[in-house]
């Protein structure tokens, strides 16, 4: 195999398994075929189309599914990120709460949702009770303080309302997924967006607001829906606007605790996380009408 060919066949990995077993041999004696004598790297032409395109396959490939349930699972998974993201910089003081909601989240990842549930419950009772400064299970020093990525108490912002509503729901969701007995698998790079959901990054607003948003966290929601307005926009598929309504939900439960905080920043912030999922469920249909026409 030469240096080229070796080349080729790793661009070739951003298409799904299944697309490579069928067409990828035939792809890749095209591409070979036409490339320069002696060349032994992609053009960079190539490449951004090869990477296009894998992407483009991989979105259509999941649209083999039922919408609105893997729209649920999508939901759902975005929020049990948020969820571990919450626990994750506070991991020295409750290592145990910590890997519970990591636990979930892969299970969730991996389509165990009936191992996921009782994960959700006792990280959900334990996340109320520190926000409602009780005790659960085992004698935690409140508030926590976080030993890295941020630099605010655990759910120093959150109500125990709002805390609990998110577990409820990832709850109600996970059952209703289980009773259809069918697996929604997701890809492992979820796991690395906790912990730059988790990170407070650079700052937006003062942290000493009743309820502080950071950049990085604005930029990293925003880049996810746009990528799920494109996605809607490819594939004509409404999950994943159904998946960006589940964890604006969240949000706009967690907002609604702090009428007489909120700024015109965090109205902007909610207003741009709105915006991007209505265009997510617009864009599927507005095709489908094209195509009619």
């Amino acid at each position: 195999m030469t240096r080229l060919e070796r080349r080729y066949r790793a661009m070739l990995r951003f298409y799904p398994a299944g697309y490579r077993d069928a067409h990828g041999d035939e792809l890749l004696d095209v591409l070979l075929e036409t490339a320069e004598p002696g060349r032994t790297l992609p053009a960079a032409r190539e490449c951004a189309g090869l990477v296009a395109g894998g992407v483009q396959a991989r979105v259509r490939a999941n649209t083999r599914t039922n919408p609105w349930w893997d729209g649920l699972h999508l939901g759902l998974t975005a929020i049990m990120v948020a969820q571990a993201a919450a626990f994750l910089p506070y991991t020295g003081s409750v290592p145990i709460w910590t890997a519970l909601s990591l636990a979930a989240l892969l299970a969730v990842l991996r389509g165990h949702h009936l191992i996921a549930l009782p994960l959700v419950a006792l990280t959900g009772v334990k996340a109320f009770t520190i926000s409602d400064g009780q005790q659960f299970f085992e004698l935690t020093l409140l508030p926590v303080y976080p030993d890295l990525l941020t630099d605010q108490p655990l759910f120093r912002s959150t109500t125990p309302f709002a805390v609990s509503a998110t577990y409820v729901l990832v709850a109600v969701g996970l059952i209703a997924l289980a009773s259809r007995r069918a697996g929604h698998v997701r890809s492992g790079w979820w796991l690395a967006l906790v912990p730059a959901l988790a990170w407070m990054g650079p700052e937006w607003m003062d942290r000493d607001l009743g309820y502080p948003l950071s950049l990085s966290r604005l930029i990293l929601e925003a880049a996810l829906l746009g990528a799920g307005v494109w996605a809607g926009y490819l594939a004509r598929d409404p999950r994943w606007a159904l998946g960006g309504a589940l964890y604006l939900v969240a949000v706009s439960t967690e907002m609604a605790q702090h009428l007489s905080d909120l700024t015109g920043q965090h109205l902007g912030y909610w207003g741009l996380l709105g915006f991007m999922t209505f265009a997510a469920a617009a864009v599927p249909y507005r095709q489908r009408r094209h195509a009619l026409d």
